[in-house]
């Protein structure tokens, strides 16, 4: 018995990769990590005017960056998020251009089951600046990647235009 035993446990400890334990090893802050996602307007507010997205012009954004994490609890952000707009006026061959270059950074406050809230400055390259609330959700996980969901409120002033307001939403990965 006690032969058996001291051969399982040589056995166990030979041919175990990595370590065991009880419960999950606590992680080590600070951590970086960086993502990619695309991030659509639905709508903009500016002045009395109603802009919704895909009816004169298309606009993306591709916002890459990285995430400075803390705590379990709080990091930092800092985005870069160039533009794309699209437009195809009646009878006439469409356009596209960068239109737009934003600087994004700001605190992280982070919840249990993946939900982050943001609190972005931002400053355009087209004159405007402003806040950008990130309501940010993790809705999947994987050894490599997590994917995430955001809705966001920018809200702009400068430029000599109104102030603005819109609803965008954006999709995305976080490396791990």
């Amino acid at each position: 018995m006690r032969k058996t035993m001291f051969v399982a446990f040589l056995f166990l400890g030979l041919f175990t990769t990595g370590r065991m334990y009880a419960q999950s090893p606590q992680p080590t802050y600070p951590q970086t990590k960086g993502y990619l996602s695309f991030i659509i307007p639905w709508v903009t507010v500016q002045g009395s005017t109603v802009t919704p997205e895909f009816k004169t012009a298309t606009t993306i954004g591709f916002p890459f960056g990285v995430n400075v994490l803390y705590s379990e609890t709080f990091g930092f952000s800092f985005e870069i998020t160039p533009s794309i707009v699209s437009s195809k006026p009646e009878g006439k061959y469409g356009t596209s251009k960068t239109s737009n270059v934003l600087f994004d950074p700001g605190p992280m406050f982070r919840f249990k089951h993946g939900f982050t809230i943001i609190s972005r400055l931002a400053f355009e390259t087209s004159g405007r600046y402003g806040v950008t609330p990130v309501f940010n959700k993790v809705v999947a996980r994987t050894k490599a990647v997590n994917y995430f969901v955001a809705l966001s409120a920018p809200m702009r002033v400068g430029n000599s235009a109104p102030p603005s307001i819109g609803a965008s939403m954006q999709i995305g990965f976080i490396f791990n």
